[in-house]
C-alpha cells in the first residue's frame, strides 16, 4: 500500500493512485490554495481529531444532477406546509458548527475539527463555500454547507435539530442550483439517503473530467449567495 505524503507545495498525486477505499495522501495543510486545488481534482479532506490530515478521492463517486432531484412524498408534504424559513449564506458558522456537533452513526466524535471550521469559514468569507439554513420560529434548526467551483457544488455536511430540517434545506439548495445552471453536486459517499434523492454513481475519471470542464468553461457564481426570491 502506497500513501503519498504531502509537503508545503499545494500539489497532489494523481487521484487514480488512491487506495481502493479512496485514501490518496496524508499531511499538508488546509490552506485556501490547497483546498481549492484538491476540489478541482476530485479530492477532499476527511480525518479525525487524533490523526493527520487525510485526503480522499473515492471511486465510484456519488453525484446528484440537480435536474434529476427526486423529492420523496413525505418530504414534499413538509415543504408544502412551509414549516421552515430558508436562507443562503446567512449563518455559515452556525451551520458548520451544527454539523460538527451532530453525532454520526458509527463515529466516535466529529471529523469537522476546529481547523476545518476555520478553514471552511475562510473559504466562505472568500466566496467559495456556501450554506443553506433552515429556520423555525427564528431559530437555526438545520442546514447544509459545501464548496462551489465553476458550476459544481461539493457537498460537505448537513445537520438538523428538528426532523426533516436538513433534508428540506438540501432540497432548497438543489432547486436553486438547478435554476442557476449547475452541472452536478458532489455527494462524496454513497448512502441510501442520497440515493433516494436521485443521486447516482460516476466512475472517478468521468467525475473528475466533469469537474475540470466546469471549472474551465463555466463562469463561477461569486460572492454571497441568495435565493432568487430573497432581497438584500
Amino acid at each position: 500500500m502506497v500513501i503519498y505524503r504531502l509537503f508545503e507545495e499545494p500539489v497532489f498525486p494523481d487521484p487514480e493512485d488512491a487506495e481502493p477505499d479512496g485514501l490518496l495522501a496524508v499531511g499538508g495543510d488546509l490552506s485556501v490554495t490547497r483546498l481549492l486545488t484538491a476540489y478541482a481534482n476530485g479530492i477532499f479532506p476527511w480525518y479525525s481529531p487524533d490523526s493527520p490530515i487525510l485526503w480522499w478521492s473515492t471511486d465510484p463517486r456519488l453525484v446528484l444532477f440537480p435536474e434529476d432531484l427526486h423529492v420523496p412524498g413525505s418530504l414534499r408534504r413538509v415543504l408544502n406546509q412551509r414549516r421552515f424559513d430558508f436562507t443562503m449564506d446567512k449563518d455559515f458558522r452556525g451551520v458548520i458548527n451544527g454539523c460538527a456537533r451532530t453525532p454520526r452513526p458509527g463515529q466516535d466524535g466529529t471529523w469537522i475539527v476546529d481547523e476545518m471550521v476555520e478553514a471552511y469559514s475562510l473559504l466562505h468569507d472568500m466566496g467559495f463555500a456556501h450554506s443553506v439554513e433552515a429556520w423555525l420560529d427564528g431559530k437555526l434548526v438545520g442546514g447544509v454547507y459545501g464548496v462551489s467551483l465553476g458550476r459544481v457544488f461539493f457537498g460537505e455536511s448537513m445537520f438538523y435539530a428538528v426532523p426533516d430540517a436538513s433534508k428540506a434545506a438540501f432540497v432548497m439548495l438543489v432547486r436553486q442550483l438547478c435554476r442557476w445552471g449547475f452541472r452536478l453536486i458532489d455527494c462524496q459517499q454513497t448512502t441510501e439517503h442520497l440515493l433516494r434523492f436521485g443521486a447516482v454513481e460516476l466512475q472517478r475519471p468521468d467525475f473528475i473530467d466533469r469537474v475540470r470542464r466546469s471549472i474551465d468553461e463555466d463562469e463561477p457564481r461569486e460572492g454571497r449567495w441568495r435565493f432568487d426570491w430573497q432581497r438584500e
